[in-house]
């Protein structure tokens, strides 16, 4: 699936295989690094430009966890996250969605509900551990 008007890249391919083979959310820098070692002339602006382009054809979806960062996920599926606050590190939690809050906040909303998201922020085990 192309999509957007945009043929089909090796760059691309290369950006998409790094973020399905890792659950880090990772930022665009760190996938700048992991392509690098398969495509040692890739630019960082050719990674933006491509993570832009996987996001917008549904393929990745990008985070902001109020880091001043974005960070990228290769499943796009509705799931939540825990964010460490002192590593900063994104985990995802094995929850089901509870699609039952639409019902309770549809009176509401001035408009009509398509996805939610709900991420939790902490301290992960191994920072506390730590102390």
């Amino acid at each position: 699936m192309q999509g957007l008007g945009t043929k089909r890249s090796r760059q691309r391919d290369k950006i998409y295989q790094v973020l399905k083979c890792t659950t880090s959310h990772p930022t665009a820098e760190w996938v700048h690094e992991q392509v690098r070692e398969l495509l040692p002339r890739v630019s960082l602006g050719t990674i933006y430009r491509n993570l832009h382009i996987l996001t917008a054809q549904g393929k990745i979806r990008e985070l902001d966890f109020g880091e001043g960062i974005h960070r990228y996920d290769a499943t796009v599926d509705q799931h939540y996250h825990f964010v460490c606050e002192r590593c900063c590190t994104v985990r995802d939690l094995p929850v089901a969605p509870q699609n039952d809050i639409h019902d309770r906040v549809r009176d509401i909303v001035p408009g009509e509900i398509k996805s939610h998201r709900l991420d939790f922020f902490g301290v992960c085990s191994d920072c506390l551990a730590k102390n």
